[in-house]
């Protein structure tokens, strides 16, 4: 089991204010969008997650002897998935068993269905699951009877930081180069959305490098989960960044010349 304590820099013993504090200072030092390690971050996340809930430190604190996570590597099971094994006297006893399952904006996006393995014992039990579109980093869904023996089955959907891009609510944020004629002039780019579509993007004449320009309702889903406000997609923002040309006219460059009074 890892060493939840350990990897925020805290002692067993510490108050909660302690605990936010180290995850604050280490999630802002190890982000990806500030050049982070990806792998270090979602460690970090799923410490403060457990350590930061009174109820799952005081479980991860006090474990109980029929439950144990376990990771199952190349031996065909996808690394995201986080198994849960049972003991098998302890069916009728045991609570609805927990699981967190990382997923990626894409997933967010779509939704869809995933594969989720249960191993009791030494036997392996696939189960299929739905997965909403418009999840946030946290949220948990319980799927009731989907456990073994009738169980409920409780899911903590993860949101893996995506390179390139940034979430705020259900907009979402990437960047890419413009030629700097374009920027000028104006012109139509095209820019890959997290579907890998090429979407055709307008930049007007004039455009400022670093200008935020928005695709409406290319960016997420609103939640489907049951209790939350109904909405509309989320727009695509894309940050304009100029790319230079390797060489200039005489031409353009005599024209910028004029344009300074030189």
């Amino acid at each position: 089991m890892k060493d939840y304590y350990q990897i925020l820099g805290v002692a067993r013993s510490a108050p909660a204010e302690d605990i936010k504090r180290a995850y604050r200072r280490l999630a802002s030092q190890h982000h990806p969008d500030k050049g982070g390690d990806t792998g270090r971050f979602q460690e970090i996340e799923e410490a403060y997650r457990v350590l930061g809930d009174p109820d799952q430190r005081l479980q991860y604190d006090n474990p109980r002897p029929q439950f144990s996570g376990m990771n199952f590597g190349p031996a065909g099971f996808d690394l995201d998935q986080l198994f849960t094994m049972f003991g098998h006297g302890q069916r009728q006893n045991m609570r609805a068993p927990r699981l967190d399952l990382w997923i990626t904006l894409r997933d967010v996006m779509e939704g869809g269905s995933r594969t989720v393995a249960l191993q009791i014992n030494s036997t392996v039990e696939n189960i299929s699951i739905d997965i909403p579109q418009g999840l946030t980093d946290g949220d948990t869904i319980r799927y009731p009877g989907l456990a073994p023996g009738g169980h409920d089955l409780i899911i903590t959907f993860r949101v893996r930081p995506q390179p390139g891009w940034t979430r705020e609510g259900t907009n979402i944020t990437t960047e890419i180069d413009v030629d700097l004629y374009d920027l000028i002039l104006g012109g139509e780019v095209l820019v890959r959305d997290l579907r890998g579509r090429d979407l055709a993007l307008a930049v007007p004449a004039g455009t400022q490098p670093g200008s935020l320009l928005r695709m409406r309702g290319q960016g997420l889903p609103p939640s489907a989960l049951p209790g939350r406000a109904a909405g509309r997609p989320g727009d695509m923002l894309v940050r304009v960044r100029p790319r230079l040309p390797a060489a200039y006219s005489d031409e353009f460059m005599a024209a910028v010349r004029r344009e300074r009074g030189h």
